[in-house]
């Protein structure tokens, strides 16, 4: 599904999707001992995240009502909604939970998307989302657990290895709700090794690891906009039971610290979602070989550039 996903966005939106830049660099540059770092700067996706791929994906691969499409989101899949549907010019509707940060809220006006901000976190902003669109027939589109959204997200991972002439040794994946962890193991499989990583106040994954399958969970903390789903998808679980090596938790201020280094470092803006896998780099969470290479998805950049200060 992942290269049919490639192509119809090529062939249907050619202009819609961007191929990012993969930046290669010695692990040293990163101060990690390793053979190479790739980042995979997502963030200068359409959009400003991955989800973008993934919200494409669903849309032209279904009929769309005239009621349009609705989808509920901590923020970057309903702008990425928002987007395709503007791009292809149709209605949208978002229900985002109050936690949804006010830049994201406001990028969500500005692609012309009817916005609706109700409940506290995501799972009840989901609730009221779904109640209306039995009202009116629009099409949903998941924030991350339907099969054309893992799919379109997998195309990510098709790009990574494209672009680096072959497989990385490892993957380092933000985790939600486990759309794009789900694309990237489905894509990879057993071809890279498939590290998931989660802040320490919203384990969805690793919680479900631990009792055996998806578990509700409290959410909250610095990535809860866009990290902020309470129970792991299922499509995502039956991925990462397969293909995904371990789930690793990160607390808030390593998480923080990894994106404040982005911006000064590399002038990177990035939400602290996309700042895990340099997190679990610099905390010794994941210890890469000497000989390894290992990709960061650097997954969005839908945030208040002041709050890089």
């Amino acid at each position: 599904m992942i290269a049919e996903a490639a192509a119809l966005a090529e062939q249907r939106a050619p202009d819609f999707i961007r191929r990012t830049p993969l930046w290669k660099m010695p692990g040293a540059s990163v101060g990690i001992d390793c053979a190479e770092v790739w980042l995979k700067l997502e963030h200068l996706q359409t959009s400003g995240s991955f989800k973008a791929r993934g919200m494409l994906n669903r849309l032209l691969a279904n009929p769309i009502p005239s009621a349009g499409v609705i989808v509920a989101s901590g923020g970057n899949a309903g702008i990425a909604t928002a987007a395709a549907a503007k791009a292809l010019g149709v209605k949208c509707e978002v229900f985002v939970p109050t936690l949804s940060s006010p830049s994201k809220q406001a990028k969500l006006r500005q692609l012309g998307a009817q916005l609706v901000v109700t409940g506290a976190v995501y799972a009840e902003a989901l609730e009221a989302c779904l109640a209306r669109q039995k009202e009116t027939g629009a099409l949903l589109t998941h924030a991350y657990d339907q099969p054309e959204v893992v799919a379109g997200a997998g195309t990510l991972a098709k790009e990574v290895e494209e672009q680096g002439g072959g497989a990385p040794d490892s993957v380092l994946v933000s985790v939600g709700g486990g759309g794009l962890i789900a694309g990237v193991a489905s894509w990879f499989e057993q071809r890279a090794r498939v590290v998931a990583l989660e802040p320490e106040l919203a384990p969805t994954l690793h919680c479900a690891r631990e009792k055996g399958e998806p578990v509700d969970v409290p959410v909250s903390g610095i990535a809860a906009d866009s990290l902020g789903a309470k129970r792991i998808g299922s499509i995502a679980w039956e991925i990462a039971s397969r293909h995904v090596a371990e789930a690793l938790l990160l607390p808030d201020a390593a998480i923080r610290e990894a994106q404040l280094w982005l911006w000064k470092q590399m002038k990177l803006a990035v939400e602290p979602a996309a700042a895990l896998p340099l997190a679990a780099l610099h905390t010794g969470a994941y210890k890469p070989a000497r000989d390894e290479t290992v990709c960061l998805i650097v997954c969005g950049a839908n945030l208040d550039p002041a709050t890089l200060a």
